[in-house]
């Protein structure tokens, strides 16, 4: 696993020999930060579920002013801590070892851009962080949601509209837009 571009392209990250992470693969990688690429200068990137931190990295290496991390369980967050020394930019990368959903009940700052990769089966939680998210103060500009394929997700979400779904494969990433006000 590595960095797929910009600043840190080619760094090697560690990862866990374990079954229960499913990184997210290059070539979706690549399409979110394609997709992306006119919304990232001095934006902030939160990154839910953050597994090994790939995305987070992969954000702070594409040219985000700053990245958020969390990650509950406390392996994880220490393969992060290892990948974030190589970088040794630590003050524009946080992470957070919490629940995705006791976070988002605390968080009051602003993220422009919000990634989110639950656990694919977890369908109830991934609604109700969706609705943790469209309720949240400062709501985000773009919400992006790596599911299967042949799950349904909701076409509105509050203050938010799917704006589009990329397929690949069995994996989708489906990218909702805050609705003007």
């Amino acid at each position: 696993m590595q960095v797929i571009s910009g600043s840190l392209r080619g760094l090697k990250l560690e990862s866990l020999k374990d079954d229960s992470l499913r990184p997210t693969k290059d070539r979706i990688k690549k399409s979110i930060f394609d997709i992306l690429r006119f919304q990232i200068k001095g934006k902030v990137f939160l990154d839910l579920f953050g597994g090994t931190g790939q995305i987070g990295i992969e954000a702070f290496s594409q040219g985000f002013e700053k990245v958020i991390i969390v990650e509950k369980n406390k392996k994880n967050v220490s393969i992060i801590n290892k990948n974030l020394k190589k970088i040794k930019i630590p003050h524009s990368i946080k992470v957070f070892n919490l629940d995705a959903v006791e976070f988002l009940n605390n968080f009051s700052s602003k993220a422009d851009i919000i990634f989110l990769d639950p656990p694919y089966k977890e369908v109830e939680l991934l609604n109700h962080t969706l609705n943790l998210i469209s309720n949240l103060e400062f709501p985000p500009e773009i919400i992006a949601v790596e599911t299967l394929s042949s799950q349904n997700i909701p076409e509105k979400i509050q203050k938010f509209n799917l704006r589009k779904i990329y397929n690949y494969g069995r994996i989708s990433l489906n990218l909702y837009e805050l609705k003007e006000l």
